[in-house]
């Protein structure tokens, strides 16, 4: 397995609000996560270094190999840290109404959990194919969902911004969680909404079928592609690669 990522300010924001990292439990299963903050200099980049780092420090301290185990762990994780992230707000001033988004996936032997909440995408890009596996929780979502506008047009939508969940904010913290069968040559794509907002599917897709790019040349041609674009918002790409044989138990 391998795992790359690289997270870059973009054109037009004064901080990376994004965070992201990679870690192991004990029974080796792997959780890779990306974090968008919310809240601009109310401390959006509080919110997602807060979520990123404490998850993953308590992930590295399980020891659940199987994936119904981690679905229960996730969904509790996520709803002390929106508490704890609710928490610090009240008691800074400058940090009232941060929050942040999120994308996860945890890799098991043949198996991957996707989790998201928030407008972070995961994907997944298998046999030439890209499929987005997570739903956005945005307002421009909800519309499309209901045939009021075209996909195309939540690209360009000006309420695009608008996230119906997120950890912080509101008391409520659901994660969408999905377990799908992992393939030799499978990759991953974690990503805040600074890449999708600028890049297409069709862009993603060449970038990850490209055979003569290692999994950091790609995550670096992503953020390139959407710097090109505008760069509107902070830009972040990991991409895990499964490598030759899945181990299966």
């Amino acid at each position: 397995m391998n795992f790359a990522y690289r997270s870059d300010i973009g054109q037009q924001r004064e901080e990376n609000e994004d965070y992201v990292g990679v870690f192991k439990n004990k029974a080796g299963v792997q959780f890779a996560i990306v974090a968008d903050g919310i809240g601009g200099h109310q401390g959006g980049d509080v919110a997602s270094e807060m979520a990123v780092s404490h998850m993953g420090y308590r992930f590295e301290n399980t020891t659940f190999d199987q994936p119904t185990a981690a679905v229960k762990w996730l969904a509790a994780e996520v709803q002390d840290e929106n508490q704890h992230i609710i928490e610090k707000a009240r008691e800074f001033s400058d940090l009232n109404g941060m929050g942040t988004t999120m994308v996860a996936a945890l890799i098991f032997n043949d198996e991957f959990l996707m989790a998201n909440i928030g407008d972070s995408r995961g994907y997944l890009f298998r046999d030439g194919k890209l499929q987005q596996l997570t739903e956005d929780h945005s307002l421009v979502n909800e519309l499309v969902k209901r045939g009021e506008i075209s996909a195309e047009q939540a690209r360009q939508h000006p309420q695009k911004n608008i996230i119906t969940r997120t950890l912080g904010i509101s008391p409520d913290a659901d994660i969408d969680t999905n377990l799908y069968h992992m393939q030799p040559d499978d990759q991953l794509l974690l990503c805040s909404d600074g890449l999708t907002n600028m890049v297409t599917d069709d862009q993603l897709t060449t970038v990850l079928q490209s055979s003569d790019q290692t999994a950091t040349e790609k995550c670096e041609t992503l953020i390139k592609l959407a710097n090109t674009a505008g760069g509107a918002d902070n830009i972040t790409a990991l991409i895990v690669v499964v490598d030759g044989e899945v181990a299966s138990k």
